[in-house]
């Protein structure tokens, strides 16, 4: 004797702001556990972030797009550098109507008095950076030749429209949770 059983997807609600550094980096794997342990398919998640250490973005990038859990993600404000390689790991993504998101070149500032060859080891991790996070960026974005061209030299700025011609967002749509749900900040 079988019982048919439609299973429902069992979903969270989740915040993320701040800077992507080491703490995020922490708190997400904290949450990922944690939805793990609850039995969450679905994760949606409300990103805020202008950015921080290309790094920590990258492994946030890695693991969430490896992960179990399917993310999607939002944006309801700004998105910005390596926030939006982060934004990139959700198998959804969204912004608001007023959302922005920015993409840019790696920088970095070198010490007052810095010699040559500390210079050219800088130079080569930028390289390095820029090479990682742009793959990521082709792999998932179609930018104009024009809008290519301003990313390599200046900050790109992308509205919710830009963002949806360019498939970095599959719609214009608000973070929404449901009434009665639990909304967690990671």
């Amino acid at each position: 004797m079988s019982e048919d059983k439609t299973q429902e997807v069992k979903e969270g609600w989740f915040t993320l702001s701040g800077d992507v550094n080491s703490d995020m980096v922490h708190r997400v794997f904290e949450a990922v556990a944690m939805m793990t342990e609850d039995g969450i398919e679905t994760a949606h998640i409300l990103v805020q972030s202008n950015g921080g250490y290309v790094s920590d973005g990258l492994c946030l990038y890695n693991f969430m797009a490896n992960s179990p859990i399917r993310f999607v993600m939002y944006n309801g404000g700004a998105v910005a550098s390596i926030a939006v390689t982060l934004f990139l790991a959700g198998t959804e993504r969204y912004c608001s109507d007023t959302a922005r998101f920015m993409v840019h070149k790696s920088h970095a500032t070198a010490s007052p008095g810095s010699r040559p060859d500390a210079l050219n080891i800088i130079v080569e991790g930028l390289r390095a950076d820029d090479a990682r996070t742009e793959s990521i960026l082709r792999r998932n974005v179609e930018l104009t030749p024009e809008q290519w061209a301003i990313h390599q030299y200046s900050d790109l700025h992308l509205n919710a429209r830009d963002a949806k011609i360019a498939g970095l967002v599959n719609d214009v749509r608000d973070f929404r949770p449901p009434k009665g749900g639990m909304l967690r900040n990671i």
